[in-house]
C-alpha cells in the first residue's frame, strides 16, 4: 500500500549492544501493512608382637584365634607374672578389645601388647549411599593399637536421566495449534529437530553451506559459519523452515513498492550469545528481506492463526515495514485484509500504541493497526527491551496483539477484540510468509530477527504463556 500524504520524518534508532552492520540510512517507503566410587574397608592395623617383661624370659605370643581372636602373651620370670592381656576379638567394623592390665607386685611390665599373627579385621564397610563407616576404638592399657581404618563411602546413586527438550512448535503442538511454519538462525524450534537452521552464501566463489544444530534441539553450529566465511563476507541465502512442511525464505522478489529483488542479510553482522553459545540472528538493514510466495498449510482467507517473533527492541525505525507473517502471494497490494503480519517498529501513519514506541502492531494490509481503529491504542505499549517478544493471534473477527520482554518476565496483552471495520472482517488472508518487509515488497524498514512461528489455528492464552515462558529459558543474551 502506499500513502497518499507524505508520512512524517523517519527517525532511526539503534541502542543497546547488538551490533548494526550495514545499517542503511533509514528513509520512509509507503508503509504496507504488510556416584562416587565404591569404598573399601581396609582391616584393623596389625597388633605389635608381645614385649619382654622384665628380667625374665620372653615367652612366645600366643597363637591367634580365628577372625581376630588375640592370644594371651607369655608370663614374665621373676617379679612376679603378667597378668594376661585378653585381647577380645573386634567385631567387624566394630571396635578392637582393651589390652591386658599389668598384674601387681611384679616388675613393672609393660602391659601385654597384642601378639603377632592375628587376623587383620575387616573394617567396616561403606555405608549405603556414601555413608562413612566408623573405625574401631583406640585399645586402652596396651601398645597403641590403631583403630580400623575409616571405610570410604558407598557408590553415589545416580543423577538421573536429563529431560527432552521441548521448543516453541512442541507447545504449540500440545495446544492443538501446530507449527506450519518455523525459523531461525539461533536454535531449534522443536526439541527433535536436528536438520539445517540456514544457509550461507559465501561472497568470494560464490557458493554456499546448511548450517545446522550442534544437537537435536539445540544451539546453531555457529563455528561452521566461521570456519566457511573466513578471510571473506558471507550473506545468508535461506532460512530453513523447521515445521516439516518445506516453507523456506529466500530473498523477496520484485513487488509492487520496489520493483527489483532485496537483498540478503549479512551473515556476520548479528553476533549474540543465547544460552551460552555464540550465534547469529539475522540484521535487516532497509533493502534486505526474505519471502516464501509458494507455501504449505499456512492459513488463507479467514482461517485462524497465531504467530510470534523475537526481534530487537533497540534496532528499529518508522519505515515501512519489518513484518513477520502471512502476505499476498504475488508480492502487491490486494487491498484492506489480505495480510496478517507482525509489525515491529514506531510508524504512526495508521495506528500507534503510547509513548513515542517501538510498538508490536498487526499489519492487516492498508493499515498498521495498535488496536481496532487507527487511533492511538491505551493498553498498547512501548518495548524497548533489548530483546521483545511479539505475537499476534488473528480469529475470525477477533485478533490479539501480545508482548513482552524475551529475556524475562510474562507477556503483555495489548489488544484483544474486535476487527477493524472496512474490508478487515472476514480477512482475505493469501498465505505467504514475508520477513523483514510489507506486503507489496516495502521495503524501507530495518529490524533484527532471531526466530518465528506460525501455527494452524489459534493458540490459548495458557500456551502464549509457555512459549514465552521457553523464550526466557533459552537464554537470550546470556
Amino acid at each position: 500500500m502506499r500513502l497518499t500524504a507524505p508520512g512524517p520524518k523517519q527517525t532511526l534508532h539503534y541502542a543497546g549492544t547488538l551490533p548494526l552492520a550495514g545499517m542503511v540510512g533509514a528513509f520512509l517507503l509507503a508503509c504496507s501493512a504488510s556416584g562416587g566410587t565404591s569404598g573399601q574397608g581396609t582391616g584393623g592395623q596389625n597388633g605389635a608382637g608381645g614385649s619382654k617383661a622384665t628380667g625374665g624370659v620372653t615367652s612366645t605370643g600366643g597363637s591367634s584365634a580365628a577372625g581376630g581372636s588375640l592370644s594371651t602373651g607369655g608370663s614374665g620370670e621373676g617379679g612376679g607374672s603378667v597378668a594376661t592381656g585378653a585381647g577380645g576379638s573386634p567385631a567387624t567394623g566394630g571396635a578392637i578389645a582393651t589390652g591386658g592390665s599389668t598384674s601387681t607386685g611384679g616388675a613393672g611390665g609393660t602391659g601385654v601388647a597384642v601378639s603377632t599373627g592375628g587376623t587383620q579385621p575387616t573394617g567396616g564397610a561403606g555405608g549405603a549411599g556414601g555413608a562413612i563407616s566408623t573405625g574401631g576404638a583406640q585399645p586402652t592399657g596396651g601398645a597403641g593399637g590403631i583403630g580400623g581404618q575409616v571405610g570410604s563411602g558407598g557408590t553415589s546413586g545416580s543423577a538421573g536421566t536429563t529431560a527432552a527438550v521441548t521448543g516453541p512448535c512442541d507447545i504449540y503442538s500440545s495446544g492443538n495449534a501446530p507449527c506450519v511454519a518455523a525459523h531461525s538462525t539461533v536454535r531449534a524450534l522443536a526439541g527433535a529437530y536436528s536438520g539445517n537452521l540456514y544457509q550461507v552464501r559465501r561472497a568470494s566463489d560464490n557458493t554456499t553451506k546448511d548450517i545446522g544444530v550442534l544437537t537435536p534441539g539445540g544451539f546453531a553450529n555457529a563455528a561452521a559459519q566461521d570456519s566457511f566465511c573466513a578471510s571473506t563476507s558471507c550473506t545468508i541465502s535461506v532460512i530453513y523452515d523447521q515445521s516439516g512442511k518445506g516453507n523456506h525464505l529466500t530473498k523477496a522478489p520484485a513487488g509492487g513498492a520496489k520493483s527489483t529483488p532485496d537483498n540478503e542479510a549479512d551473515a556476520n553482522a548479528l553476533k549474540v550469545t543465547v544460552g551460552g553459545h555464540m550465534v547469529y540472528g539475522v540484521h535487516i538493514p532497509a533493502g534486505v528481506g526474505y519471502r516464501n510466495d509458494k507455501t504449505s498449510g499456512i492459513a488463507v482467507k479467514d482461517q485462524p492463526e497465531s504467530m510470534y517473533m523475537v526481534t530487537s527492541g533497540s534496532y528499529y525505525n518508522a519505515g515501512c515495514c519489518f513484518d513477520y507473517g502471512n502476505a499476498e502471494v504475488n508480492n502487491l497490494d490486494n487491498g484492506n485484509g489480505t495480510m496478517e503480519a507482525i509489525y515491529f517498529g514506531n510508524c504512526t501513519n495508521w495506528g500507534k500504541g503510547t509513548g513515542t514506541g517501538p510498538w508490536v502492531m498487526a499489519d492487516l494490509e492498508n493499515g498498521l493497526f495498535a488496536g481496532k481503529d487507527f487511533g492511538p491504542t491505551s493498553t498498547n505499549t512501548t518495548l524497548t527491551s533489548t530483546y521483545v517478544t511479539a505475537m499476534v493471534i488473528g480469529s475470525s473477527g477477533t485478533f490479539a496483539i501480545k508482548g513482552g520482554n524475551s529475556q524475562s518476565g510474562t507477556l503483555t496483552t495489548m489488544y484483544n477484540g474486535a476487527r477493524p471495520a472496512n474490508g478487515y472482517n472476514p480477512m482475505k488472508k493469501e498465505g505467504a510468509i514475508i520477513l523483514g518487509i510489507g506486503g507489496d515488497n516495502s521495503n524501507a524498514a530495518q529490524g533484527n530477527f532471531f526466530e518465528g512461528c506460525m501455527t494452524s489455528g489459534v493458540s490459548s492464552n495458557a500456551t502464549d504463556d509457555a512459549v514465552q515462558i521457553n523464550i526466557v529459558a533459552a537464554g537470550y543474551g546470556h
